[in-house]
């Protein structure tokens, strides 16, 4: 790996102890003795690890510059992907991918943030940050799909929102509240599923859906635990214990109910092994448009709509 994660040193450390030995030429009996029990106590100790992710370190995980993005999925999950550019009245926001495809012949609509790879990609791509633009691409891809009757795929994938000025003066808060009322009446199952970042009205903007999951080391949240830091604490150094106090990560999400499902990661989390991570996110969206395809409109606008009405918890009291 290019990138390691501070928790995970022990384990690189024995990783390359086991290179080493495997590049003996004509290792030993005992030399191979080593070799499996070195292989055997490398997966226990990531295993153990990743199974005990604390808050902010799942956020580390999610961030990982080496984790699948939507773009990888692109490749993995489909047959078939045809890009959708524009929102026919500004420009083309590259922080959001939407296009046709095909995953083992069902023909759906993908919409996705897209962080980039190199320095360039993300500078073009503000990290995954869209703008105006990109929610009006979005939603005028999704209605385009609610009119030839295509489920739509949303994979959230950003940090929040951009928050600058041009994007404020091209009304992004208007756009992100538009996006939510139009994405409650689409005509067609929406399945959206956080694979990395899913940060505050950036990731609502294309979240509403039917069935929403998040994957194993993903986190879902109303802000993220750096701006959650500067509000409460002052200071961003506190960011993992607002981590603690948000209650984002997938376990969480689920007792919640927030989310429908948790999608598996592969040992180690999505960025080791990006094959084995779409495999377990394409079982997770074909079992959710099997379930779904069956319901009358009327059944899933219902649904929906009670979906939404059930998340959250209040107290009622009587008149003073």
């Amino acid at each position: 790996m290019k990138h390691q994660l501070s928790f995970e040193k022990p384990i690189f450390e024995l990783e390359d102890q086991l290179a080493r030995l495997e590049e003996q030429p004509n290792p030993s009996p005992a030399v191979q003795d080593s070799i499996q029990r070195m292989r055997v106590e490398i997966t226990r100790m990531t295993r153990e690890r990743y199974d005990n992710l604390d808050p902010w370190e799942t956020v580390k995980v999610s961030r990982h510059p080496e984790r699948p993005q939507t773009t990888d999925y692109l490749e993995l999950l489909f047959d078939e992907f045809v890009e959708l550019h524009g929102d026919k009245a500004f420009g083309d926001d590259r922080a959001i991918v939407t296009g046709f495809a095909k995953m083992d012949g069902r023909r759906v609509m993908v919409v996705g943030h897209q962080k980039g790879r190199t320095l360039k990609e993300r500078n073009e791509c503000l990290y995954g940050c869209a703008h105006p633009e990109g929610y009006r691409k979005a939603m005028a891809k999704m209605e385009m799909a609610s009119r030839y009757g295509l489920p739509i795929v949303c994979l959230i994938d950003t940090p929040g929102a951009y928050p600058g000025i041009g994007a404020e003066e091209r009304g992004q808060a208007y756009n992100i509240a538009v996006n939510l009322r139009d994405m409650s009446t689409l005509e067609v199952p929406v399945i959206c599923v956080v694979i990395g970042e899913g940060g505050s009205g950036g990731a609502l903007g294309i979240g509403m859906g039917d069935h929403v999951a998040v994957m194993q080391h993903a986190y879902y949240s109303v802000i993220s635990p750096e701006g959650c830091a500067g509000i409460l604490w002052k200071h961003s150094k506190h960011a993992d214990k607002a981590a603690r106090a948000l209650r984002f990560t997938s376990s969480d999400l689920m007792e919640l109910g927030i989310v429908e499902e948790v999608v598996a990661e592969p040992l180690g989390g999505a960025h080791r092994n990006h094959r084995q991570a779409a495999m377990h996110l394409k079982g997770s969206i074909l079992a959710a448009l099997k379930s779904l395809e069956s319901l009358s409109v009327e059944e899933l606008l219902e649904r929906r709509y009670q979906r939404y009405r059930r998340i959250g918890v209040f107290e009622e009291t009587g008149a003073a």
